[in-house]
């Protein structure tokens, strides 16, 4: 596991990042529009064009439940042929030697890669920084870096939140500012909010990154680390979904007292697929035994 060291200069950052001399008005609130519990949840549209994707966290341990909810993956790709995942870190659990990246990474997800879905790492604390050279993370050598997706006006930006040094933090305002996408996605391993027991909301990141996320008009955050699923209420307009259960799992790990959880799972392995269709997100959450434990959709953050 690696440490987690924090500049002292951070804090500071986060206060005088973004105080130039223009000002930028923040659009309005995200919406989510989830069903009730006795509701059929809300489908996928699989619309021609849309942006198609996966969001899959703190995965790579080479163990049975990891390849039963791969299968889920395979099974759903099947019907709704998305063209990226997303990791959102701790994607090798142990040892990383070449036959780990194959055991805990290449045969679970087989039949995925040979379909062609690219995979683009961000790194958790059990990951070495030398995963950004692995070919099949598609990450370029980089430790944080941010690209465009294949379809649909999105952009996606992979942090590493081990390290979130000042230049790191410069960069992101730079690249959020510059980008002309609508969809601007960060993600990332530790969570700004979380009702895990385990690790819970990180209230130091949250200093440093919401003001940002708040600014350039980001509407949804996907981040992992505590090994549970949960889809936060939304906070200062935000939609921040915790996906952490990819192979490892916190049995009853959510604390419902928090009040954060619009929607939890702490029973089994989940991932969530994604469907970007010009100012909607539709969302399904499905767990190793290929239900569909939330769904919904969010509407983008628009200028008010």
């Amino acid at each position: 596991m690696r440490s987690r060291p924090f500049s002292t200069g951070i804090l500071l950052l986060a206060v005088v990042l973004g105080c130039g001399s223009v000002t930028v008005v923040p659009p309005g609130p995200a919406t989510v529009q989830a069903p009730q519990a006795a509701e059929a949840p809300v489908a996928l549209p699989n619309r021609e064009g849309s942006l198609k994707f996966g969001v899959l966290g703190d995965f790579g341990t080479g163990d049975r439940e990891q390849y039963e909810l791969a299968a889920e993956m395979a099974k759903l790709h099947a019907r709704f042929p998305f063209e990226i995942v997303v990791t959102v870190g701790d994607n090798i659990y142990g040892s990383e030697r070449p036959q780990d990246f194959v055991r805990k990474f290449e045969v679970p997800y087989k039949p995925l890669l040979a379909a062609g879905v690219k995979f683009y790492a961000s790194l958790g604390n059990h990951d070495a920084r030398e995963q950004a050279r692995y070919k099949l993370f598609n990450m370029d050598g980089k430790t944080y870096y941010t690209f465009k997706a294949p379809d649909e006006d999105v952009r996606f930006f992979a942090l590493e939140t081990d390290y979130p040094t000042p230049e790191q933090m410069a960069w992101l305002e730079k690249e959020l500012a510059s980008a002309s996408e609508n969809w601007k996605i960060p993600y990332f391993h530790h969570p700004l909010y979380s009702s895990g027991e385990r690790h819970g909301s990180d209230p130091t990141l949250r200093r440093i990154l919401e003001p940002l996320f708040i600014k350039y008009g980001v509407t949804v955050v996907l981040t992992g680390h505590d090994h549970i699923y949960e889809r936060i209420k939304p906070q200062q307009g935000i939609v921040y979904f915790v996906v952490g259960s990819g192979g490892k799992l916190r049995s009853g790990n959510i604390d419902r007292r928090t009040g954060l959880t619009a929607k939890g799972l702490d029973t089994d392995l989940a991932f969530m697929a994604a469907e970007i269709s010009g100012d909607e997100m539709f969302f399904n959450t499905i767990s190793r035994q290929g239900a569909i434990v939330d769904s919904g959709v969010i509407q983008r953050r628009r200028d008010e």
